[in-house]
């Protein structure tokens, strides 16, 4: 195109200082830009780079792929590739939840583990008034047999005066049996049953004084003795846990 634009302007120049009509100079630049077309035209027509099929000794021809279709309809050829995805994505879900149920059953407790969740005690080998001190979990429990003077005791005192406020109602399922975690609420010692200024638990440690329902009375514990979760599955077993 630059060339064409070239030529006609030479063209043109040379017309303008020979002098030559208008319209033999247009006739002349028509002429020339005709011919300038007609080699463009010419120089590109595309040849395809992989041969013409007519030719017998072409070596660049496009391969065919029909003996690799299938032979069956298209609606076979999707119930297949549906199949296939399926099939996959069924597998996988399978691995997961296998991956997740091993995940689960290592990080779950051990045997040992579980067999200490719960404890069972025959509360007929427990004297009245007296205590007993059972292994839960890795922590002492005391279970405390009370007598009537104990629970009267126990119900007599102004408990919305004491340091942590709680009636022995909301300490006891029944009167009679208390239990309790065996460590002390101050720095985890174990007190003393029997013992102290009010007749229940001391901790020698620290000098924390705890009533006949657990209850802190004197010294540094700031509140009661804990009590675990439990159940009477019947008149004479007692479960922690």
């Amino acid at each position: 195109m630059s060339q064409l634009s070239s030529a006609s302007a030479a063209l043109l120049r040379s017309c303008a200082r020979q002098q030559l009509p208008s319209h033999v100079a247009r006739s002349a630049v028509a002429g020339v830009q005709q011919r300038n077309a007609s080699n463009a035209g010419a120089k590109s027509s595309f040849e395809s780079p992989f041969g013409s099929a007519e030719e017998a000794n072409a070596t660049l021809k496009i391969p065919s792929f029909k003996k690799y279709m299938s032979k069956g309809s298209p609606s076979t050829n999707k119930v297949f590739s549906y199949f296939v995805a399926g099939s996959m994505g069924l597998g996988s879900a399978v691995g997961a939840k296998a991956t997740v149920h091993d995940f689960l059953t290592n990080m779950s407790a051990s045997a040992d583990v579980l067999a200490q969740a719960k404890v069972e005690i025959a509360l007929d080998t427990i004297p009245e008034g007296k205590n007993v001190i059972i292994k839960w979990r890795g922590k002492p429990v005391l279970i405390r047999h009370r007598t009537a003077a104990e629970i009267q005791e126990a119900n007599d005192i102004d408990w919305k005066t004491l340091r942590d406020p709680q009636p022995d109602e909301d300490r006891v399922q029944k009167p009679e049996w208390l239990i309790m975690l065996g460590v002390c609420t101050h720095l985890g010692c174990v007190p003393i049953g029997e013992a102290g200024d009010f007749g229940g638990w001391f901790c020698p440690c620290h000098g924390s004084h705890y009533d006949i329902s657990g209850r802190i009375r004197k010294g540094p514990a700031p509140l009661n003795l804990e009590v675990p979760v439990y159940s009477f599955p019947d008149e004479q077993s007692l479960i922690i846990g």
